[in-house]
C-alpha cells in the first residue's frame, strides 16, 4: 500500500501531488525547488547555488521525514533552466552526494520551471 509522505521542514506542494509517496521500502520523491519551507519564499533569486542548496536542504527534510537519507538515494532527476548553469548546480550538488557513491543521475535543461526558479531535483530512494 502506498504511504504519503509530508514534512513541515519541507515547501508544501504547490499543485495536486505530494512530497513524496512510499511504497514497500521505496520513496519516491517529487521535484523540490527553493521555496523556504517556512515562508514559501524563493530563495536565492539569481543564484544558482543558493537555490540548489536550498532544494537539497528540502529534499534532506523530506527524506528525514520517510526514514531514508542521501545516502539511500538511488536516482535524481535535475532540472536546470540553464544549462550554463551545469558547473555551478554540481559544485553544491557534490557536497550532498560523494562522487563515489552518487546515485544515478539525469540532468536536462528546460525552458521554464514553476515559479521562474533555476533548477528543481526529484529523486527515489530507499528507507533506512
Amino acid at each position: 500500500m502506498k504511504t504519503i509522505i509530508s514534512t513541515n521542514d519541507a515547501p508544501s506542494a504547490i499543485g495536486p501531488y505530494n512530497q513524496a509517496t512510499a511504497f514497500e521500502k521505496l520513496v519516491f520523491l517529487s521535484g523540490q525547488i527553493p521555496l523556504d519551507p517556512k515562508t514559501m519564499e524563493l530563495v536565492g533569486e539569481d543564484d544558482v547555488q543558493a537555490q540548489t542548496r536550498q532544494v537539497m536542504e528540502n529534499l534532506k527534510a523530506v527524506l528525514e521525514e520517510a526514514n531514508s537519507s542521501f545516502d539511500n538515494v538511488l536516482k535524481t532527476t535535475c532540472y536546470l533552466s540553464d544549462m550554463d548553469n551545469f558547473v555551478a548546480f554540481n559544485e553544491i550538488y557534490a557536497e550532498y552526494f560523494g562522487a563515489d557513491d552518487a546515485p544515478a543521475r539525469a540532468t536536462v535543461a528546460v525552458r521554464t520551471l514553476p515559479k521562474n526558479v533555476l533548477v528543481e531535483v526529484d529523486a527515489i530512494a530507499f528507507k533506512n
